[in-house]
C-alpha cells in the first residue's frame, strides 16, 4: 500500500503561503519556475515586507530539494506539510501552499548515505540536462552521486548536477553534520555570524533572508540540530538555561507584557553579554549588547538545544 503523495522543491526557495489568495501582484517573482528571489527581494519596500506579517501571507520556505507532503491539490497550488519543520500547528509538518510549478513529484524516497550541503553562504549548482544554473542557499542538501577532484556530482529535482567542492560539505545523512558536538554551540554562533547585514524576511528560511526564527532553526540546522520551526514552539524545547548560566548557542526568547505574555521574538545568546538574531522588517541580522536592548525587560526564558 502506498503512502501519501511526496513532493520535492523544484526551485531555489520555494516560498510557502498561508493560501493561494495570499501572494500580492508584487509577489509575482517569488511565485516563478525558476524563483526570482533576488528580484523579489530587492523590489520589496519596508511596507511591502511588513504586510508579509501584517496580512498573514507567508507560513515559511522550503531549500531547493527539500521534502514534503501533499496535504491537498487546488488547481495550479498544492498544499503541502513539511516533516522536517515542527509545528504544533499541525503534526504532519509546518502547512502551507505552494505553486504547483515549483514542485516536482518525489518518485521514490531518498535514501543517500552522503549528502552534499551548501556551506558557503550561496552555492551555484550546474545542471547537466538541461544546461541551467541556479543559485542555492546555505544549508540546501541534495544526494550525493559521486565525488570529483573539484566538486561534487548530485541527485537533484532536475536530474543530475554539479556542485563546486570549496561551495559545500559533505554529510553523512540528513539530520546529522559532522561537526564537533562539545563546540556545537560556539560553531553556531560562528555560522551566524557570517550572515550579519543579511535583511530581515518574514518567513523566511534562506540565505536570501531570515525571520528570527528560521534564522535560530538554520542555525541549529548548520549544527545536525533540528528544532521546531517558531519561536513559540522553540521556547518549550530543550533544556532551560538561567541567565548567569548561559553559553553562546544558547537561544534567547522575548514575550509580550514584559515577559509574561505571547512570546515574539528569538536571538542566539553569542557570549560576552551579546546577542546575535534577525531583528524584524526593518532591519538585517545584528549583534547587539543585552544590556540596554529595546526588548531586555520582555526576556521570558532561555533554552539549550546542543
Amino acid at each position: 500500500m502506498s503512502g501519501p503523495k511526496r513532493v520535492r522543491a523544484a526551485v531555489s526557495v520555494a516560498t510557502v503561503w498561508t493560501s493561494p489568495d495570499s501572494p500580492r501582484p508584487l509577489d509575482e517573482p517569488a511565485l516563478r519556475h525558476p524563483a526570482a528571489i533576488t528580484e523579489w527581494l530587492g523590489a520589496m519596500t519596508v511596507k511591502d515586507k511588513l504586510d508579509l506579517y501584517g496580512a498573514n501571507r507567508i507560513q515559511t520556505q522550503m531549500l531547493y530539494g527539500a521534502e514534503a507532503v501533499v496535504a491537498e491539490e487546488s488547481g495550479e497550488w498544492v498544499k503541502v506539510f513539511i516533516p522536517e519543520q515542527t509545528t504544533r500547528k499541525e503534526g504532519a509538518g509546518y502547512p502551507g501552499w505552494v505553486p504547483r510549478r515549483q514542485l516536482t513529484e518525489a518518485s521514490a524516497e531518498v535514501a543517500a548515505d552522503r549528502w552534499a550541503e551548501v556551506s558557503a553562504p550561496r552555492a551555484r549548482l550546474t545542471l547537466r540536462s538541461p544546461k541551467a544554473e541556479i543559485e542555492l542557499s546555505f544549508l540546501s542538501r541534495l544526494p550525493v552521486i559521486e565525488e570529483t577532484n573539484d566538486g561534487v556530482v548530485v541527485d537533484t529535482p532536475h536530474g543530475t548536477g554539479f556542485l563546486p567542492k570549496e561551495q559545500v560539505r559533505i554529510v553523512g545523512s540528513p539530520a546529522s553534520s559532522g561537526a564537533e558536538e562539545e563546540h556545537a554551540g560556539q560553531q553556531l554562533v560562528r555560522q551566524g555570524m557570517r550572515f550579519i547585514g543579511l535583511p530581515y524576511l518574514w518567513g523566511g528560511m534562506s540565505s536570501f533572508g531570515y525571520d528570527c526564527s528560521g534564522f535560530a532553526y538554520s542555525m541549529h540546522k548548520s549544527q545536525g540540530i533540528l528544532i521546531p520551526r517558531d519561536a513559540s514552539d522553540q521556547a518549550v524545547r530543550g533544556q532551560m538555561v538561567e541567565r548567569d548560566s548561559l553559553e553562546p548557542g544558547d537561544l534567547l526568547f522575548f514575550a509580550y507584557e514584559e515577559g509574561k505574555g505571547r512570546v515574539h521574538h528569538v536571538g542566539i545568546y553569542a557570549g560576552e553579554n551579546r546577542m546575535l538574531h534577525s531583528p524584524d522588517s526593518e532591519g538585517c541580522i545584528e549583534l547587539v549588547e543585552l544590556d540596554g536592548y529595546r526588548l531586555a525587560k520582555e526576556h521570558c526564558i532561555s533554552r539549550r538545544n546542543w
